[in-house]
């Protein structure tokens, strides 16, 4: 829904007037997208990692002291690449990879004009 201040400005349907906003280039899809940086995630597993190097600070980096530490750290990391490796199987975010998109981009072209 347009915003209250845009809303006056585009004609309404039963307006015969033309709207008052223009865009500047045609509302057709281009060939191609842009290359776009990917989102990091979130990280994962902070608070373990934290916990194992104070651990090994107080016992001279010792792994035999924090056993216990590396282990429930190595846990928390597997069980997160197997999260992500499930969400990108699931395709979570529903929205296709740049290089998928331009390939249908250049399979089915726009026309720049219709005759």
């Amino acid at each position: 829904m347009a915003t209250p201040s845009l809303r006056g400005r585009l004609a309404r349907l039963g307006n015969p007037r033309k709207p008052i906003l223009k865009p500047n280039k045609p509302l057709i899809l281009a060939n191609r997208v842009g290359e776009r940086r990917r989102e990091r995630g979130e990280a994962t597993c902070i608070t373990e990692m934290s916990v194992m190097m104070a651990c090994w600070k107080q016992n001279e980096f010792r792994d035999e002291a924090c056993r216990k530490e590396i282990q429930d750290f190595f846990d928390c990391a597997s069980k997160a690449e197997e999260a992500r490796k499930i969400r990108s199987i699931q395709g979570e975010s529903g929205n296709l990879p740049t290089k998928k998109l331009n390939m249908l981009l250049q399979r089915f072209p726009n026309k720049p004009h219709v005759s």
